[in-house]
C-alpha cells in the first residue's frame, strides 16, 4: 500500500495527505499497522464501519492485525480527533470518517448509515448543561425501514 492516499480527514476534503503526517498532527506514532488501517480506513471517502467490518478489509488486503488491534487503533483515532463514534444500535458501533458537524439515517434491517447535512435539521430548545460541563455537539440519528407492502 502507498504511504499515501485519497480521501478525506477533516477539512481536507479530496486533498491527497500523508497518513503518515496526519498520524504524527494527532499526536499518533505512526505504526505500520496504523498507517495501514489507517489507509483502509480513508481510501473510500467518508464512510461508517464497525470494527469487525474495518478487520475483514484489512485481513483481505493481507493486512496482519488481530481484531483487539483494530478495536484499539479506531478508539485512539477517534481520541485523537480523526473519527467520530457513532452508536446506533445496541452493541454495534460505527466509527464515522466524517467529523464534521452532520446526523445520521440509520436503515434497520440493512445495518446500513447514511450521513445527513447538519443544516438539514433544527435543533433547538436544548436544556441547559450541568454545572461545569458544555455540549459538545448533538448526534441526531433517524431509523429508517423498508415500507411495509
Amino acid at each position: 500500500m502507498s504511504q499515501t492516499v485519497m480521501g478525506r480527514v477533516g477539512s481536507m476534503a479530496g486533498a491527497l495527505f500523508s497518513i503518515e503526517t496526519k498520524l504524527r498532527d494527532c499526536g499518533l506514532r505512526p505504526t505500520r499497522q496504523r498507517i495501514a488501517l489507517a489507509e483502509l480506513l480513508f481510501a473510500k471517502g467518508d464512510r461508517h464501519l464497525t470494527v469487525e467490518e474495518l478487520h475483514e478489509e484489512a485481513i483481505a488486503a493481507d493486512v496482519p492485525v488481530s481484531l483487539a488491534t483494530v478495536y484499539n487503533t479506531l478508539h485512539q483515532f477517534t481520541e485523537a480527533g480523526m473519527i467520530r463514534v457513532l452508536a446506533v444500535e445496541g452493541a454495534k458501533t460505527y466509527f464515522d470518517t466524517n467529523v464534521s458537524d452532520h446526523h445520521h439515517f440509520f436503515i434497520e434491517g440493512r445495518n446500513e448509515v447514511l450521513d445527513i447535512p447538519v443544516s438539514n435539521i433544527e435543533i433547538g430548545n436544548l436544556p441547559p448543561a450541568p454545572e461545569g460541563m458544555e455540549i459538545s455537539y448533538v448526534d441526531v440519528v433517524i431509523r429508517l425501514r423498508e415500507k411495509k407492502s
